[in-house]
């Protein structure tokens, strides 16, 4: 058996010059299975394969997390542009969609779509939507084809 483990490092800079926000994320395997947990300091998720693909189906699979990275940016930069501007959010939705084509598969273009509700004008909240669009790190990186390379790996053999 033969055990890798990579370390991936992601900069992360906001769309302010001059910001800099250093992440790391890190997923290890429970028991010598796929299924995995994912963290980022205090915070998990279970990071899977389908039953269908060798895992155990117990959590997000890589391109459910790509998926819900968007999601999660764009929800959360709603929240926070929101309260810059005096607005109230009740009720963020959004809905991230695509397919993953070719061998290797690959995502093709991501769709997303928002519902917000707030104490605002239906002005007001399309403006925040787009603004939103305009300034979200994950998408932005994305759209900007953010370069992943591999840093280092370290194997063990067990015997």
């Amino acid at each position: 058996m033969t055990l890798v483990a990579a370390k991936v490092m992601i900069d992360e800079g906001s769309m302010k010059e001059g910001a800099h926000v250093h992440m790391e994320v890190e997923t290890r395997n429970v028991d010598g299975r796929v299924t995995s947990l994912g963290s980022a300091g205090p915070f998990t998720l279970v990071v899977d394969r389908p039953t269908e693909g060798g895992g155990g189906g117990l959590g997000f699979n890589g391109g459910q997390l790509l998926y819900l990275a968007v999601a999660g940016y764009i929800s959360n930069d709603l929240f926070r542009e929101a309260r810059a501007t005096g607005i109230e959010l009740s009720r963020v939705r959004v809905k991230v969609s695509g397919d993953f084509v070719g061998e290797p598969a690959v995502s093709d273009e991501i769709r997303y779509e928002v519902e917000v509700a707030g104490n605002a004008t239906e002005d007001r909240l399309r403006a925040l939507i787009d603004q939103v669009d305009e300034i979200a790190e994950i998408p932005n990186s994305l759209r900007q084809g953010t370069q992943v390379r591999l840093i280092g790996a370290k194997v063990d053999q067990v015997t």
